[in-house]
């Protein structure tokens, strides 16, 4: 992976990594407030000999008070010091439990101990210290006083006393944060890590070309008035929605240009990747760009394009392939644009036997020869094999691809399946794409301060006077069309509802 992937993983997933930091300084700071602070109060003595008067005698006791110094330090800990302390300040501990609270030690080359107290009272460690200090002096007094009852040669003397501290030393808030930080911070990385390389979603562009060099048709944002408003005829005409369909309709007419077949089989991996709306949509969009487009119901098992239009169901595809009406009466006019519409008929117990029959190449041919454009809504690849036996009968399969809904192996299965029946596979359409972010696919294009109208389903959408024409909307208008045909379609529709 290079810097700009290590970067994309960061940008989709940056809420991850601030929760992350956010938890860690959180819990540094209730673990900060939670902890008694302490306090630290500090003496220091000095030990000197006593009865020294040349200067060789100095030197000697120098040497015979620094390895003195030594025991001292251990002497502290003891109960010798400690059980006069204990008495004297009234205290609970036992000479074990207030050791732990006292720290010795004594500066290299010098006679200085110092005696350090930590308690959770400052005025409590000051004279704990103070006292510990004093019991140190008479220790060392008795244990270093000769037996004939001289006076000892060693003397300790307090030269700084034990002073209350002003400030806790623990807990360091300041620190504990910024530790909190800094394992957040490594939380949230790992974390990253480990989700980019167990979730294998398809999220966008970037994670689709790991998978396959297919050219990418065209992206369709997700957008939540989606679920209600789904038909492209009900989005405001510059809305970023229209224009994605726009520009998978001109996207398809590049890749399909040198095809023969005028069909287009429309199928994904899995339920609810959208390919039934994006079939739909951009039969509508090949419509107002001036085709004559008949869109076919071949979605037996779960159909959907009759309830997006609000058609009649029972009579279509299935009517058609066993004979029961003509195919001409069963096509249904949408809308004012030339677009008929070929709904599934009642579901049969032997899709795959019908999509897979002669009687459904004749019909596909049939429409061919009346039609510019054929669109067909498949079921999906994966949970059956219709979409696979139908693909050999059209000219070119569109994949949709549900950003977030199919995973790669998923995907890949389906790319193996078309394989396998040699389909012509002339793109894939980014379904559900994130409006900004990394994975967002948008469009660059200039829009108008005018109101949209929104329209109905069979209403006759606003010519777009003041948008910019598509360059193909010119050169579809300027091709044959058979009006004599479609005439005879519309006429025979209309007088079988």
């Amino acid at each position: 992976m290079e810097l700009k992937d290590y970067l994309r993983v960061l940008r989709r997933n940056w809420l991850i990594l601030v929760v992350a930091i956010l938890v860690g300084v959180f819990v540094a700071g209730a673990i900060s407030l939670l902890i008694k602070p302490k306090y630290v109060s500090q003496t220091k003595l000095f030990v000197a000999l006593q009865n020294s008067s040349s200067v060789s005698e100095l030197q000697q006791g120098n040497v015979f008070t620094q390895a003195r110094v030594r025991s001292y330090v251990e002497t502290v800990s003891t109960p010798v010091v400690l059980q006069p302390v204990i008495e004297s300040l009234g205290l609970s501990d036992s000479p074990a439990a207030l050791a732990s609270k006292i720290t010795a030690a004594s500066d290299a080359n010098t006679v200085l101990i110092t005696i350090s107290v930590a308690d959770e009272s400052p005025i409590q460690a000051a004279s704990i210290a103070q006292a510990v200090g004093a019991s140190l002096v008479n220790a060392v007094d008795v244990l270093e006083k000769p037996a004939r009852g001289e006076i000892s040669p060693v003397k300790l003397s307090i030269v700084t006393p034990a002073v209350a501290a002003s400030s806790p030393v623990s807990p360091n808030v300041r620190m504990n944060v910024l530790l909190g930080l800094l394992a957040g911070l490594a939380s949230g990385i790992g974390i990253i890590a480990l989700r980019s390389v167990l979730d294998t979603r398809i999220r966008g562009e970037i994670d689709l070309r790991r998978i396959t060099d297919a050219p990418v048709l065209g992206g369709i944002s997700f957008d939540s008035d989606a679920a209600k408003k789904s038909l492209l005829t009900q989005a405001a005409a510059q809305s970023p929605r229209a224009e994605s369909f726009r520009q998978l309709r001109t996207n398809l007419q590049f890749a399909h240009v040198s095809h023969k077949s005028k069909t287009v089989l429309m199928t994904s991996s899995l339920p609810g990747e959208g390919k039934s709306t994006t079939a739909v949509n951009l039969a509508m969009a090949l419509a107002q760009a001036g085709q004559t487009v008949a869109l076919v119901d071949a979605d037996l098992r779960r159909p959907m394009v009759a309830e997006y239009l609000g058609l009649e169901r029972n009579a279509g595809l299935t009517t058609a392939l066993v004979g029961h009406a003509e195919l001409d009466d069963l096509l249904q006019p949408w809308g004012d644009d030339r677009l008929f519409v070929l709904t599934s008929g009642q579901v049969p117990p032997n899709p795959s036997e019908l999509l897979g029959s002669e009687v459904m190449r004749e019909l596909i041919l049939r429409l061919e020869s009346t039609f510019d454009a054929v669109i067909i809504d498949a079921p999906p690849l994966l949970p059956v094999t219709d979409a696979a036996v139908l693909a050999q009968q059209v000219g070119g399969v569109v994949l949709v691809v549900g950003s977030q809904k199919v995973r790669s192996n998923d995907l890949e299965k389906s790319l193996a399946a078309l394989d396998m029946v040699d389909a012509d596979l002339l793109g894939v359409v980014l379904n559900r794409l994130p409006a900004k972010g990394p994975d967002a696919y948008a469009y660059s294009y200039y829009s108008y301060d005018r109101q949209d109208t929104l329209k109905v389903p069979g209403s006759r959408p606003e010519p777009e006077k003041d948008l910019p024409s598509d360059p193909f909307d010119r050169l579809l208008s300027a091709g044959p069309r058979p009006e004599s045909r479609l005439r005879n379609v519309r006429s025979r529709s209309t007088g079988g509802e």
